[in-house]
């Protein structure tokens, strides 16, 4: 078996986490926190070396299952160790309470580096987070520096300290360690995730029939050709998609912070794989296969929750492991077409998780009645959209997605400048218009 070690944005971890917390703090929260301490600095997951904490609190099962989950060691200073290290944000009742003035910001920074996102509390109070990167030397943060020899790091398991925590091993095959991995048989796997049907067209259009390009016949139609013409007079300008934005965003009654153009939903498969602080990917089988293709290319680990023929391929919420942190299924799912209950589908929510719902083909169901575009309620959702099906638009590359502003802003950090051409906002626009609503909802009753 070949390890695959990637340099540059997926290379050695090197961001401390450290972790203040009360007791009796659940994994969820802690996770939580850190996934939005890591998103709001712009820090990719794979990045992340280890925990810190009090040493007092190294075995709070919160923080254990916490890290664990996360694939790194927890590692604990004493009260001393901390209350050396220099910090912008002290707290006298944080000393009067543990013997330092700090927890999170010198737990991050006692293994050296610099401060990259400062102290921030869970909404419930039960814990803070701060995060350190690498110091400027190159070298890692060792915790063993603090309290060598002491058995309060833990990485999965408990064990001596003999040095930095660059071989901690990672439980159920997570990723952790000196640097993030992913096998030669991870990356190809038992399936070729980007082999489509219109391979074989291209070798043999004479012979075969593409039944998988999944569009609407006799589209694009002549009011949105005309409107797509339109736009060519104003190539000379670089794309504003702001016209286009809004239309999405009233097309589905939420702000515009909601919402992100994108070069077809498939660009936001790589942006949500390469921008987001996942580390526990799921997705739902059967699947278009571009979402897990993403993942694996961005250097996850992905595992698979399969659906079952004997069961109508219907989604029990209870087959998606608790720890996944980042969930994606379609809906109606390519292929089988099952349209799944919008309920069952909130239902996956969790704090700390991203829940992808991939609608691409959702405008092909009269009335939409399961649709999630548009929810603000259901914690973590991210619904995706595309005007391929519909429209017949699959050669102009345009789609959005919708979500939680955090999100929709960490998302489009990681996009090129000007992603959707102006023909394409073009189009954007115009399929958000009431008349072009009545229209693919007509269509989709036809059909």
């Amino acid at each position: 078996m070949t390890n695959l070690t990637f340099a540059g944005p997926f290379g050695p971890p090197d961001l401390t986490v450290g972790v203040g917390a009360r007791r009796g703090v659940t994994a969820d929260e802690v996770i939580a926190l850190v996934a939005d301490a890591l998103l709001d600095g712009g820090l990719r997951p794979a990045r992340v070396a280890r925990l810190a904490t009090l040493d007092a609190r190294a075995r709070e099962p919160g923080l254990v299952a916490a890290a664990a989950r996360l694939g790194v060691p927890l590692c604990g200073y004493t009260a001393e160790a901390l209350a050396a290290v220099e910090v912008p944000h002290a707290s006298e009742a944080v000393r009067a309470a543990v013997g330092t003035g700090s927890v999170a910001e010198a737990a991050a920074l006692a293994g050296g580096g610099v401060l990259l996102v400062g102290k921030r509390k869970a909404a419930a109070g039960t814990a803070t987070c701060a995060i350190a990167g690498a110091p400027a030397d190159g070298t890692s943060g060792d915790c063993s520096r603090a309290h060598r020899g002491q058995n309060v790091c833990t990485g999965g398991r408990q064990h001596e300290h003999a040095g930095p925590h660059a071989d901690a091993p990672s439980p159920q095959g997570t990723y952790g360690g000196s640097a993030v991995r992913r096998t030669a048989e991870q990356a190809v796997d038992a399936h070729d995730l980007r082999h489509h049907g219109d391979a074989e067209v291209l070798d043999l259009a004479d012979d075969l029939v593409d039944l998988a390009v999944n569009v609407r016949g006799g589209t694009p139609p002549a009011w949105l050709r005309d409107r797509i013409a339109a736009s060519l007079t104003g190539l000379a300008a670089y794309p504003d998609g702001r016209r286009a934005r809004a239309a999405v965003a009233a097309r589905h009654g939420v702000p515009v912070e909601r919402v992100l153009l994108t070069a077809g939903a498939a660009e936001a498969f790589v942006l949500l794989a390469r921008a987001l602080p996942v580390r526990r990917p799921v997705v739902v089988h059967p699947q278009f296969t571009e979402p897990e293709a993403a993942l694996r290319d961005a250097g996850h680990e992905v595992r698979r929750v399969l659906l079952r023929p004997e069961d109508g391929f219907r989604l029990d919420p209870d087959a998606v492991p608790d720890d996944a942190d980042l969930v994606v299924v379609g809906n109606p799912t390519n292929p089988t077409s099952v349209l799944h209950p919008a309920d069952t589908l909130a239902a996956l929510a969790r704090p700390g998780r991203v829940l992808v719902v991939d609608e691409a083909f959702m405008d092909a169901v009269p009335g939409e009645p399961e649709a999630l575009a548009g929810d603000v309620d259901v914690e973590g959702l991210v619904v995706l959209r595309s005007l391929t099906k519909t429209w017949g638009l699959a050669g102009l590359r345009v789609g959005y997605a919708l979500g939680e502003p955090r999100v929709i802003a960490a998302l489009e950090r990681a996009q090129p400048l000007w992603p959707v051409s102006t023909p394409a906002l073009a189009a954007a626009e115009a399929c958000m218009a009431p008349a072009a609503l009545a229209e693919a909802d007509a269509a989709a009753r036809a059909m």
